[in-house]
């Protein structure tokens, strides 16, 4: 790493920590969310990067849901939160316990609302009944189908079968999206080439009836990978 790459990874982790300490004396997920964009927009700020929001009619104005998105790099959670910016839906998190644990992202995930999901358990009771608290107050639930980052050279990899799951269990509607870019690429660039002006694009997708039969991969793939 040269000066300039060290420079950024210090920023980065003071600001994600700072913003952990704010988050834990938020007094309402409202205050919550609005840190959770302020965070996202000052750190893709620091980084030369901006947001478009493609289809953005199609964006709900309130309402709970399972909300899907393709996972390529570690900023993917700070896409989603712009691009539901102008909206009032606010969800928790679906994360790993290695996230809760992290030197990087624990204090920031332990309080921003988020769902420990631990692939170690003996059993998803727990993690089922949480989601369940969470939508009941309201709340939607956002999660990477795909379980952990796309490394591959295809847009999407294999969905776990849990996604599909939770919205059944929960009985809400499943809102796609898609981040049309590949945000590592750019954030490489970002970090590497200090590139002005780089943008990434998300884009929004036709609410999915937690009903729908078919696989949740298939129809994620016909809405976005043409």
């Amino acid at each position: 790493m040269n000066l300039k790459q060290i420079s950024i990874a210090i920023y980065a982790t003071y600001l994600t920590n700072k913003y952990g300490f704010k988050l834990k004396k938020a007094k309402s997920s409202e205050e919550k969310k609005a840190l959770r964009i302020e965070y996202s927009q000052v750190l893709l700020s620091k980084l030369n990067i901006s947001v478009e929001v493609l289809n953005k009619e199609k964006l709900p104005k309130d309402g709970n849901y399972l909300l899907i998105s393709n996972h390529r790099s570690i900023i993917d959670p700070l896409i989603v939160e712009l691009a539901l910016k102008e909206s009032l839906i606010h969800g928790f998190w679906v994360s790993k316990k290695e996230l809760f644990n992290s030197f990087f992202f624990g204090t920031f995930t332990r309080n921003a609302d988020a769902i420990l999901l631990d692939r170690e358990a003996s059993n998803m009771s727990s993690f089922f009944k949480e989601t369940k608290e969470v939508v009941k107050k309201g709340y939607s639930i956002f999660v990477f189908p795909e379980g952990t980052r796309n490394k591959t050279s295809n847009p999407i990899s294999t969905f776990k079968e849990g996604a599909k799951l939770m919205a059944l269990k929960n009985r809400i509607d499943i809102l796609p999206v898609f981040i049309k870019t590949n945000a590592n690429q750019v954030l490489k660039e970002a970090i590497e080439k200090r590139t002005k002006n780089l943008k990434i694009e998300i884009e929004i997708g036709d609410i999915i009836d937690y009903k729908d039969k078919e696989p949740l991969e298939e129809i994620y793939k016909k809405q976005f990978i043409k």
